[in-house]
């Protein structure tokens, strides 16, 4: 019997952690235990939630969340460690790269317990993102690092990860194993939808924090919107700062987050996604929609390498360039096989199973 340690801190992560969780549930050689660390409180996440995503619950809580990075990864570094005692597991399982992931990463390196990440070898090359440091740092203590793409296996291979005694496996991506099944689940929001609309986000602090970006931003969505429907479900950080700022959204179609659910109808739906967020850019892919993204760097290279990423900054020449493109994308790159086709949870499991 194998017994995995799953961290996980964001709502995100349980929903990528639910492919891998559902491939464990077909081996009964393999028992999970799940650990919300409770890094980002999301009052969605009820009972509910966990049964309508097919995802098991946790088996533990630890309710840290709302403090410094400091505060928080070191309060879970001890939390975390107190459960790893208590249950012996063989493997710690991370994913991604918040402080959850970190604090899991240096509790398996002091207990020296085998510790798997999940989405290894990602780089902004932004080493001002606390995002890039936990990465860099989990990467490097890492078993076997389970990367999405042959761009994550360079980026180790540049930073001389072959020379380390761990394991790189292209794994692919289990956010796609994860659009696929919640295809079929997902359901419209209430909100009206023209032909063709544009789903937007925006969220991150580089854009959110500077006010001269974010009017350069919903200055080409007001201009974009006079011709095709913007719709934009509305972080409540980013629209205390609008309303802070005084800054326009008239005729953009506004509406409340909706649940993962809900926005996987949307991206499945549009004509067009625009956003600043890491993991719509890739489920943009996997519905074959176009992307603008709104940043200056993304972690997605591939994306932008064959087309289907349009990286336009905020500048607002850039992004009505992007906007323009988008209509002459070619539809058969997103015939080829960037994230491995849903196969990434399957890879996963199979290689923890013949780890020796």
């Amino acid at each position: 019997m194998i017994k995995i340690l799953t961290i996980l801190g964001a709502r995100p992560q349980f929903i990528k952690a639910g492919s891998v969780s559902r491939e464990i549930a077909k081996f009964n050689e393999i028992e999970e235990v799940i650990v919300h660390t409770g890094q980002h409180y999301d009052p969605n996440m009820s009972d509910v939630f966990f049964e309508q995503m097919k995802i098991p619950k946790p088996h533990y809580f630890l309710g840290i969340g709302g403090k410094s990075h400091g505060a928080m990864t070191g309060q879970m570094i001890e939390k975390i460690e107190e459960v790893a005692l208590k249950e012996k597991p063989d493997w710690i399982m991370v994913y991604g790269d918040t402080n959850s992931t970190l604090a899991g990463a240096i509790v398996s390196s002091k207990l020296h317990i085998k510790l798997a990440h999940i989405e290894a070898g990602l780089r902004s090359f932004n080493v001002k993102m606390p995002e890039e440091i936990n990465r860099i740092l989990t990467d490097r203590v890492s078993t076997i690092l389970f990367c999405p793409t042959q761009t994550a296996i360079e980026n180790l291979k540049h930073e001389g990860f072959e020379n380390f005694d761990c394991k790189i496996i292209k794994s692919g991506d289990v956010m796609e194993d994860g659009a696929i099944f919640y295809k079929e689940l997902a359901h419209q929001p209430q909100c009206r939808t023209e032909e063709n609309f544009i789903l937007c986000t925006i969220h991150r602090a580089e854009n959110t924090d500077n006010v001269d970006r974010l009017t350069n931003i919903f200055a080409s969505l007001r201009e974009i919107a006079e011709e095709t429907q913007v719709i934009l479900p509305l972080h409540p950080r980013t629209k205390k700062i609008l309303e802070k700022y005084g800054l326009k959204t008239e005729g953009l179609s506004i509406i409340d987050p909706v649940g993962y659910l809900e926005m996987v109808w949307l991206i499945d739906h549009c004509s067009l996604v625009m956003t600043d967020s890491g993991g719509l850019q890739k489920e943009a892919y996997f519905f074959e929609k176009p992307c603008i993204t709104l940043r200056d760097e993304t972690e997605w290279v591939e994306l932008v390498e064959c087309g289907g990423n349009l990286l336009a900054g905020a500048e607002q020449e850039k992004i009505s360039n992007a906007y323009r493109d988008h209509k002459t994308v070619d539809k058969n790159i997103f015939r080829s096989n960037l994230y491995g086709r849903g196969r990434a949870s399957e890879t996963i499991i199979k290689e923890l199973l013949n780890y020796s």
